[in-house]
Order: C-alpha cells, then sequence, then structure tokens
C-alpha cells in the first residue's frame, strides 16, 4: 500500500514534531513537518502532498491566508487542506474532534494521532470521491 504524504505546517517545532511521530506510528503515513510557513509552496511543490495540514495562527502568516495561496497554486487545487488548531476547543470539537466549517475540517489541538488519521483518511477519500466523480464528468 502506498504511503500517503502528509505535510504538516506550524510555526511551532514541538507540535510538528508530535504530529509527525504519532501519524508515523499510527499510519502508513511520510510526513513531512514545516516550521516556516513562508516556505510552504516550495517544500508543497517538492513533496507533493496528498493532504496539507496547517496550524491557523502563526506569526507571520495566517493559515488561512497560506491554505488560499496553497489552493491557489493549480498543482494544489484537488490537495485537501486541514486545520489543526488551539482555536477550536475539544467540546466544539466533540465525540470526532474535529470541526466542518466551509470546506475545511479543523481538528482542535491537542489531538491524538487517531482522530488525526481518522480525519485524514476522511479527507482524501472525500478527495478521491470528487476526483473521481469529475474525471467521469469530463469523459461522459
Amino acid at each position: 500500500m502506498k504511503r500517503r504524504r502528509i505535510l504538516v505546517i506550524d510555526d511551532n517545532l514541538n507540535a510538528t514534531r508530535i504530529v509527525k511521530l504519532g501519524l508515523e506510528r499510527v499510519g502508513n503515513y511520510e510526513v513531512r513537518a514545516l516550521n516556516e510557513p513562508s516556505q510552504a509552496l516550495t517544500v508543497a511543490r517538492d513533496f507533493q502532498p496528498d493532504l496539507i495540514m496547517l496550524d491557523v495562527c502563526m506569526p507571520d502568516v495566517e493559515g488561512s491566508e497560506l491554505a488560499e495561496e496553497i489552493a491557489g497554486d493549480p498543482s494544489f487545487a484537488d490537495t485537501p487542506i486541514v486545520f489543526l488548531t488551539s482555536i477550536v476547543t475539544p467540546q466544539e470539537a466533540g465525540k470526532t474532534g474535529t470541526l466542518v466549517v466551509g470546506s475545511h475540517e479543523y481538528i482542535a489541538k491537542p489531538a491524538r494521532p487517531e482522530i488525526i488519521a481518522a480525519c485524514i483518511e476522511r479527507q482524501l477519500a472525500l478527495s478521491n470521491r470528487q476526483h473521481s466523480s469529475a474525471a467521469f464528468i469530463s469523459h461522459a
């Protein structure tokens, strides 16, 4: 089975380290951690992630702005973006540990690796279904 490539972007070194180690332990993931949000597009182009996970509040750039920049790049138009943030509380996230706002899923920090992995799998499955439907429609 192909390992899923996950790019985790957070200005906090400990946060990315915890997510990276946790995901590599619970799932079939290759995780690249990035603590310099200004390098996001360069690293993403090199790594070609299946999913990008972003912190919302970072000193130099807001996660939502970075998400727009990434999504605006044609090579990442179909790449799911998930936010891992402390602006969503575990109480707001409920039993799943996540909250959907608009077209993005938000994971409340701190999150167990199993919750993060479940969110990743949901987003990748949704992305694959949307991609398959678009391919079917374009070939019909």
